[in-house]
């Protein structure tokens, strides 16, 4: 029983190295979206101001940035939408400024010119 291994107790909270290599990414990059406020949540601890990350923080964050991209989520998948017009994908969510702009520009006459 003596040497049997304790089992390892996985820290809750990550220092930029181990944050670093836990997402598997470089500490560099870590802390340019950090300055960029870009990446996953952080915060200052102690004394000394370490720069720490909550692991479940950071797992929570991987899963949002794996559900936003369009290749691990289908329903982001443009290949997925419905086929309809040209302007049933893009003027709904545009507003109607956009809509009354769109059809100004397409056929409005100046005088003897047509303005497109």
């Amino acid at each position: 029983m003596r040497n049997q291994s304790k089992p390892a107790v996985e820290a809750a909270f990550l220092n930029v190295q181990n944050a670093a290599q836990y997402m598997g990414i470089s500490v560099n990059t870590l802390y340019v979206w950090r300055h960029r406020r870009q990446g996953p949540p952080s915060f200052r601890m102690g004394p000394g101001g370490r720069v720490m990350y909550r692991r479940d923080l950071l797992d929570a964050w991987l899963s949002e940035q794996q559900q936003a991209d369009s290749r691990s989520n289908p329903a982001l998948n443009p290949l997925n939408k419905r086929r309809g017009s040209a302007n049933d994908a893009v003027l709904p969510d545009l507003g109607e400024r956009y809509r009354r702009d769109q059809q100004h520009s397409e056929f409005h006459a100046h005088g003897d010119r047509l303005c497109v």
